[in-house]
């Protein structure tokens, strides 16, 4: 059983931060990550708003064929080539800071992170696959099944399995953490997600992502 279980969206650039530093803990506390999907796309399918721009909703169905890649990684390989293949993906779409994104991007970022991490390029046709949308809804399903509805990436669940297993949205962090400031955080939002009774905690300002 892993220690603990991160939903993630590649082109959320928080659920980005937040996970490299769930990764420096993990190489910190030598802890077993498994890396969960929960789609953007899915769960904004039905929005109507005036700020949900085509623009916007191509970047989360782009989300969704990259997920639906992992998925495949996932089937074939395991969770530490998902894991490898996340961490490809996000540093060429969020510390690189892809800006122009035009059509069939995410296919010629993902067919050369593949090849760099020593995949097979042909799993670029599982972005097209809707046959992994299946299991993609049934990630975000259990997600929020564990936090409730109306949050969204990423989602951390403490302790899976276990009589104090926790899940809670965020931490939405601008900026990652490292060495021991990144366990005292660790520590603090662990203490306060497994603490019985605990709800909700929650501000709206936020600072700019930082992905150095």
């Amino acid at each position: 059983m892993a220690d603990l279980e991160f939903f993630f969206d590649p082109v959320c650039p928080w659920a980005w931060i937040t996970s490299r530093w769930v990764a420096e803990v993990q190489l910190l506390r030598n802890y077993d990550v498994e890396w969960r999907f929960i789609s953007l796309a899915v769960i904004n399918e039905d929005l109507v708003a005036d700020w949900y721009t085509p623009a916007y909703r191509q970047g989360h169905l782009d989300g969704l064929s990259a997920l639906r890649v992992a998925d495949q990684i996932r089937l074939d390989h395991g969770n530490a080539m998902v894991a490898a293949y996340y961490t490809a993906l996000g540093t060429e779409l969020h510390n690189n800071r892809v800006r122009e994104r035009p059509e069939g991007y995410i296919e010629s970022v993902i067919t050369k992170l593949l090849t760099d991490i020593g995949l097979e390029p042909a799993l670029l046709a599982a972005g097209s696959d809707d046959s992994h949308d299946e299991y993609i809804r049934a990630e975000t399903a259990l997600a929020f099944e564990r936090t409730g509805k109306d949050v969204g990436t990423p989602i951390i669940t403490f302790h899976p399995g276990s009589a104090n297993e926790a899940s809670f949205f965020g931490p939405v962090i601008s900026n990652s953490p490292r060495g021991d400031a990144a366990l005292k955080l660790w520590d603090a939002v662990e203490t306060i997600a497994t603490t019985s009774g605990m709800s909700e905690l929650k501000r709206s300002i936020r600072g700019r992502p930082d992905f150095t």
